[in-house]
């Protein structure tokens, strides 16, 4: 196959897609191959490239969609919350809890909290939906002295920024970040769906109560490129409204 035979299919496919809304279902492999008369393989290489463009996106067991993308901003005059910056974004936002536990805090978690090695926290993990798309997966550590019933309130409230607020009465903001383009781990790889050795968005992040500046959230949240933008805007700290 001829490499810029999928790539010419490929180019008229996208100009006919710029029109559409996103969400709208493009044509199978058997339809494009018929339509270009090329075989399977470059049909599905076109569609592949579309993908790799982030025009459309395949979802398991449903089809391949015209692709939506959010710009997913970072800043420190932003409060920390996900589902208030997935909002601002402009779409709906949705999280699952996929565990919760009390455990000790591991050597890295323990540094960037600020507590020892090995101190009571609740570890939770969650997978993210956009506009009930699959975003991202998340492993967020809360110090017991934070917060003990993490269980309990996540079940009620999805926000842990929220939650924080509410039962801690501390105003979380931003206080360290870092953003790379990294391989998943295994279990990441599963919550994600996304192929095996393909690199996603990694964010680290700290949280601080503005009061009393002490560490109040660490976490590690991975995003599918094809949902998300990740933005970082270097313009200073938050400033909480007053209640």
């Amino acid at each position: 196959m001829v490499r810029s035979r999928y790539v010419e299919m490929a180019d008229v496919l996208a100009a006919e897609l710029a029109g559409l809304p996103a969400g709208t279902r493009i044509a199978g492999e058997h339809e494009i191959a018929a339509r270009f008369e090329v075989g399977r393989a470059a049909a599905r290489a076109a569609v592949q490239e579309l993908e790799q463009r982030l025009l459309v996106r395949r979802v398991r067991g449903s089809g391949t969609f015209v692709n939506k993308r959010i710009d997913y901003v970072i800043s420190q005059r932003r409060a920390p919350s996900w589902h208030q910056t997935v909002r601002e974004a402009g779409a709906e936002p949705r999280s699952v809890v996929r565990d919760v536990r009390r455990a000790p805090l591991p050597a890295e978690a323990a540094e960037r909290l600020e507590r020892p090695v090995g101190s009571a926290a609740s570890l939770l993990v969650r997978q993210y939906y956009v506009d009930d798309l699959l975003h991202g997966w998340s492993n967020e550590w809360i110090p017991a002295d934070v917060l003990a019933d993490v269980d309990i309130a996540v079940h009620a409230v999805e926000s842990v920024d929220a939650i924080l607020r509410q039962m801690s009465r501390v105003q979380p903001v931003r206080s360290w970040c870092r953003v790379s383009y990294a391989l998943p781990e295994p279990e990441v790889v599963a919550g994600l769906e996304v192929e095996s050795g393909r690199p996603v968005w990694l964010v680290e992040s700290v949280s601080r109560d503005a009061g009393s500046g002490r560490p109040v959230l660490c976490s590690r949240s991975w995003s599918r490129p094809d949902s998300a933008r990740i933005v970082v805007e270097m313009d200073g700290p938050y400033q909480p409204e007053d209640e």
